[in-house]
Parts: C-alpha cells; sequence; structure tokens
C-alpha cells in the first residue's frame, strides 16, 4: 500500500504554478513530516493525495489506483485528512453522531459501526465528551473529535494538517500514543506542520520543500543536518538540535542525545 506522486505538476492559473515535477512514495506504516515555510507547496501536496485537488499534470496513485477514478467515499475510506481547523470539518449536533456519520452514510451493520467507534474514541480519548456539542468544546478536544471521525474507516493513510497547533501538555501526550498505535497498526502518518520539536521527536521521515520542489528527503537526523536545506527551505532546527551546536557536539535531536554525547565527551 502507498501514495505515489509521479510527475506531478499543479496550478491553480496559468500565471501561479505550485508544483512543477514533484516525484514522491510514500509506504502505509511510514511517519512522514513534510515541512517548508507557507507558499512552499506543502498544503497543495497534501491535497492531491486525497483527491482534494487532481493534478494539473501527471498522476497520483493510492494503492496503485489514481486518484482521479476514485470515488470521494472511497477515498475517504483511504486516505483521511484532519483539517488544521477542527470547525471545518465537524458539523453534527454531538459528538457520537459526528464519529457516526461514515458509517450510516456508508450503511454499516450495527456490531461494525460499534466497534469501530470504540476503536477511534479509544484512540484519541474522547469518551467522556461523546454526548457534547463538538461546538461547545475547547479547541484542543474539537481537534481530536475531529481526527476520530476520520479513524472510524479502516484508513491507510491520515494527513494532519498542524496538529500540534493549540495543544497543551496532556494534549500532546495523547497526540504521541495516538501516533504510535497509529504506526504500530501499520497505518501510515503523513504531516505538514511548523513544530520542528514534534517532527523530530515523532517521525522518522522529512521531506523539506521550497518554491513547490523537494529540496530534501531524509531522517530528521540528516534533514535537520543541512544548513543549505534549512536556509532555502527557511527552517529552524529543533531547540536540542540548536543546544547540541552551540555545544559543540554536533547534531543531535533530543536531550537524551545530548547527554549521551556530553558523557561520551568526558
Amino acid at each position: 500500500m502507498s501514495i505515489e506522486l509521479k510527475d506531478v505538476a499543479f496550478e491553480y492559473d496559468e500565471l501561479s504554478p505550485v508544483l512543477a515535477g514533484l516525484n514522491m512514495s510514500i509506504a502505509a506504516g511510514e511517519r512522514v513530516a513534510i515541512v517548508g515555510q507557507n507558499g512552499a507547496g506543502k498544503t497543495t501536496t497534501v491535497k492531491l493525495m486525497n483527491g482534494l485537488l487532481k493534478p494539473t499534470r501527471g498522476s497520483v496513485l493510492v494503492n496503485g489506483t489514481d486518484t482521479a477514478k476514485m470515488t470521494n467515499a472511497k477515498m475517504a475510506q483511504t486516505v483521511a485528512y484532519v483539517f488544521q481547523n477542527p470547525d471545518d470539518q465537524l458539523f453534527q449536533s454531538d459528538v457520537y453522531s459526528e464519529l457516526a456519520y461514515i458509517p450510516k452514510y456508508l450503511k454499516w451493520g450495527k456490531q461494525d459501526t460499534e466497534q469501530r467507534l470504540e476503536r477511534a474514541i479509544s484512540m484519541t480519548g474522547i469518551r467522556p465528551f461523546v454526548d457534547d456539542n463538538p461546538a461547545d468544546l475547547p479547541f484542543a478536544i474539537k481537534k481530536f473529535v475531529a481526527i476520530a471521525a476520520v479513524l472510524v474507516p479502516r484508513v491507510d493513510f491520515v494527513i494532519l494538517d498542524e496538529p500540534t497547533a493549540g495543544l497543551d501538555g496532556r494534549g500532546l501526550e495523547i497526540l504521541q500514543r495516538m501516533l504510535d498505535r497509529l504506526h504500530a497498526d501499520g497505518i501510515g502518518v503523513i504531516t505538514i506542520t511548523h513544530d520542528m520539536r514534534f517532527v523530530a521527536d515523532s517521525f522518522d521521515r522529512v521531506i523539506a520543500m521550497a518554491h513547490g520542489k523537494i529540496q530534501a528527503d531524509g531522517t530528521p537526523s540528516e534533514v535537520f543536518s543541512r544548513d543549505d536545506v534549512l536556509a532555502e527551505c527557511r527552517l529552524q532546527r529543533p531547540t536540542a538540535a540548536r543546544i547540541a551546536r552551540e555545544l559543540g557536539l554536533g547534531d543531535h535531536l533530543s536531550i537524551e542525545e545530548i547527554a549521551a554525547a556530553m558523557t561520551a565527551k568526558k
């Protein structure tokens, strides 16, 4: 199972090309962060992955099928997309109805629906809020409701747009546990984010973009060690990585790595 972009170009009009000749392949089970400044092409790229946009040229294949040939219903059960602002995708009067919308639309059986809802509720920690109106919930809880809603189908990939925005420490812990469980279940997780600490802590692969093109594709250590890429993409290293360099310890992405390097240096 995979998402493949083959020589993909996209433009909103002839004077505004966004992507040109983009090639990318992401396998189910991978944890991939797509990073870059606003206007780099990140959002356009992920919207192409789940069919919200269609390429001007080239093809986007999901599990071998061109997205141009996939229905919206099929896409929603394969590549889930969670918007940065949960208010853009929550529209039911209570959380339970929000989660049950897709099963009802697709006419799933009662037992299957209950099992899938229970899994999504458990993953996202929203059990205390299932009877509440999403509009009345705090922003952070709304984000987890939106995530739960797209996880009800057994998707192969989940795309998260700025998932850490608005989350406190507790919310970040819940998010990390959810990401770990998705990874354990073989579900691919793709994020677009400006949170470099989140990238370093939670993702195995980083795709850095600028000007609608891929500037680097590798592990967090590989990408954050490249001064040329960071400059071109206008990115900063995570705080721990900056501290490590200031201490002359080389490239390290966590406090634990820094401590180990300092111990080894003694």
